[in-house]
């Protein structure tokens, strides 16, 4: 839909209007803000004080003013109004038809003087249209001024001027004082000019200057070098504009001479910054991958192509800044640099992408890459002194060839990438190349990690509960909840596949806390439903990246208040390797989670650190012997002689032990003799969903569960 007037869309001027009679500002309110057509944005105020309000704090194009209100009578009104807004242009209004008032209004600065009894609405807007354009010029024109001498003044040029017809050159004092010669101790021709050009630009400012005499360029403007006096070259940029006669001949050429040097040492900087590392001085990202498509380029003219890419990554760099710091880690990583450097030959490139990695584009016309790396590993494994300490480091590397085809830089190194990474997993310290299969299986861990993040928004992560059973009698005393993945399209995968993958994208905090929630919600409805089972407790497995972090307490206080479940029954299960990676902060933590109410096991128990000496400080409630030793029950002497240990620690410690993973009632029958109270495995229940967890917890005592047998001596 059309406007009616295009006119509208654009933004009325605003206009400042000062009359105290209601009469004269009805009747200017009407003419002006009141017109169809080129209208005004009118505000109407009766006195002075509330003008120089306005003027404080809104913005305006133009005055409208009386010279007699309330508060204020005659040119002194303007005077006030005008010193409060210099710049606007004043229209003055008056009863008082006096043409040596209306002269000095205006030469004070008034636009107009209008007389009230005279003033039609044509008059009256054509006044303030008129005053605001005169004074919108004005300013321009002030400030054009303005800029012209700001101009003059900050010009810091040398000014030449060259007769063409005669030769004679003109080179004022501060083109010689740039220079560094003695004012008038230079020649005065333009050989002598050039004499002082660098000998490698010198062609070109020649080229450029013909050019511009002939008429090919309009205009002369090149940066070059220049001779100073005290013998240093200076980067200098020459403009020139000629003169010509009506022919179209050039008889005379000025310009100036600016002195570039600071701008073309800024930009060696700039550059510098934005293809070389601050920290090491080596080649980045952005330089590396440049030299690498160089290298591709000349390789797809050979028919047998002769490089490849090493992608490198300290191991275990992450200790050292943790220890010592991140200044130790800096000076780790210069000597580091030093060292890969002195396995590098001259057509070698090496670069730092960042953090502890590292890249080389190594020529393989006498040397492979497989030999490249183990100089390096060589080189790399004699310790770094950092801060008075002998580090030791070891590298892992990834080796891609570039094979032909239409592989792209960021390809390469992405494969190099991957095969590094595969190195890491072989152990460390060691190099892998990378083979195609590789590229699947690292699209596969992108899939892995996309398809978790998706199942941590959609809901599609489930809980299933296997019963911890008491072994005197039978009865289920708990669960332990197990998370499930409900793949849209694998169905139901276990957590051994996707748990310790999300542990290294860092999803594991987001799983852990769904699985919380998921369990206490259960929980605490089967408690609502079913009160004879409220005495039941829910163990939820708590990893090191989840249970380390500072808030984690306040998590899982926010859970309980949630859900509404009973704190005493909920289980926090940890294993060994999460509460030693940080002692003193473990100890805080289980300290913060014990005021809760809730209970803690620990895990997997005598298969990580086992240090018995933090284990007293710890404020565990049970343990929980992991099922690689029960497993070995009256099949290898040694897990029973571990089991028996574990029982005795126990009983020393005054905790009780769960066993985990009972399958045989074999095993079920020495554990009994062992006095151990509790346990748990497909001999009793499989995990299950909640549904069939509540009508487990229903039935009567395992048939399994016999009487205990006479005890073992330990």
């Amino acid at each position: 839909m059309s406007t009616d007037n295009p006119a509208r869309s654009i933004p009325r001027p605003r206009l400042l209007l000062m009359e105290d009679s209601p009469l004269e500002a009805e009747r200017l309110l009407l003419w002006l803000d009141g017109w169809e057509f080129g209208r005004f944005e009118v505000k109407h105020v009766v006195t002075l004080a509330e003008t120089l309000e306005l003027l404080k704090t809104e913005q305006w194009d133009g005055l409208l003013i009386d010279l007699h209100v309330p508060d204020s009578k005659g040119l002194n009104t303007f005077e006030i109004v005008r010193e409060a807004a210099p710049l606007l242009p004043i229209v003055v209004q008056s009863c008082i038809e006096l043409e040596s008032l209306a002269v000095e209004a205006v030469a004070r600065g008034a636009q107009d003087y209008l007389v009230k009894r005279h003033m039609t609405p044509d008059t009256v807007r054509r006044a303030v249209r008129y005053s605001m354009e005169r004074a919108r010029i004005e300013n321009e024109l002030r400030r054009s001024q303005e800029r012209y001498q700001l101009a003059l003044d900050g010009a810091n040029d040398g000014i030449w001027d060259w007769d063409v017809t005669t030769g004679e050159l003109y080179l004022s004092d501060r083109w010689k004082e740039m220079l560094d010669f003695d004012v008038g101790a230079q020649g005065h021709t333009l050989e002598d000019w050039l004499a002082l050009v660098h000998p490698d630009d010198r062609k070109a400012l020649m080229t450029a200057l013909t050019a511009h005499l002939e008429g090919s360029i309009p205009h002369l403007e090149i940066e070059h070098r220049m001779l100073r006096g005290s013998g240093e070259w200076v980067w200098v940029m020459t403009r020139g504009l000629a003169v010509r006669n009506q022919g179209s001949q050039p008889t005379r050429m000025s310009g100036s001479l600016t002195d570039i040097s600071k701008r073309k040492e800024t930009e060696a900087r700039l550059v510098y910054k934005a293809l070389y590392d601050g920290l090491t001085g080596l080649p980045n990202r952005t330089l590396f991958l440049d030299r690498l498509r160089y290298a591709i380029q000349r390789s797809r003219r050979k028919t047998d192509p002769t490089f490849a890419v090493l992608f490198l990554d300290l191991d275990r760099f992450k200790i050292v800044n943790d220890s010592l710091g991140h200044m130790a880690g800096d000076q780790m990583l210069i000597s580091i640099a030093q060292r890969l450097q002195s396995c590098m030959r001259v057509e070698d490139t090496i670069a730092r992408f960042g953090g502890d990695e590292f890249a080389i584009l190594v020529e393989e016309e006498s040397i492979t890459a497989e030999e490249v790396a183990d100089k390096i590993q060589n080189e790399i494994n004699s310790p770094v002194e950092v801060s008075g300490h002998s580090v030791f480091t070891s590298v892992s590397i990834g080796i891609a060839r570039y094979s032909g085809g239409s592989l792209t830089p960021e390809e390469l190194l992405r494969n190099a990438d991957i095969a590094m990474y595969r190195a890491k997993k072989n152990g460390r310290s060691c190099y892998n190349v990378f083979e195609e299969p590789q590229l699947n299986w690292a699209m596969g861990r992108l899939q892995m990690e996309q398809g978790l993040r998706e199942a941590v928004q959609n809901g599609e992560l489930v809980c299933y509960y296997q019963p911890i059973v008491a072994l005197d009698d039978g009865n289920i005393t708990g669960f332990e909840a197990l998370v499930r993945w409900q793949h849209p399209k694998r169905g139901l995968i276990f957590p051994g596949e996707f748990i310790p993958f999300a542990e290294e994208v860092g999803l594991v905090q987001d799983i852990g806390l769904e699985v919380l929630y998921d369990a206490c919600r259960t929980m605490s409805e089967m408690y609502k439903k079913h009160p004879d089972l409220s005495h039941l407790t829910v163990s939820v497995n708590v990893s090191s990246h989840q249970f380390l972090r500072p808030n984690f307490s306040a998590a899982v206080a926010r859970v309980i208040e949630e859900t509404g479940m009973a704190p005493t029954n909920l289980v926090l299960e940890l294993t060994e390797t999460a509460l030693m990676e940080n002692t003193q902060q473990a100890v805080e933590m289980l300290q913060q989670i014990r005021k809760l109410g809730v209970q803690i096991y620990l895990d997997d128990f005598g298969t990580g650190y086992s240090s018995l000496s933090y284990l007293h400080r710890f404020p565990v409630d049970r343990l929980k012997i992991d099922r690689t030793f029960v497993d070995g029950l009256g099949v290898r002497m040694e897990d029973e002689a571990i089991v028996r240990a574990i029982m005795g620690l126990a009983e020393a410690l005054k905790i009780e032990v769960i066993a985990e993973g009972i399958e045989t009632q074999s095993q079920l029958e020495m554990l009994q003799g062992f006095n151990c109270r509790f346990g748990q495995g497909f001999l009793f229940s499989k995990a299950v969903d909640s549904g069939k967890a509540m009508k487990l917890a229903h039935k009567l005592p395992y048939p399994e569960v016999t009487q205990p047998v006479a005890m073992v001596a330990h």
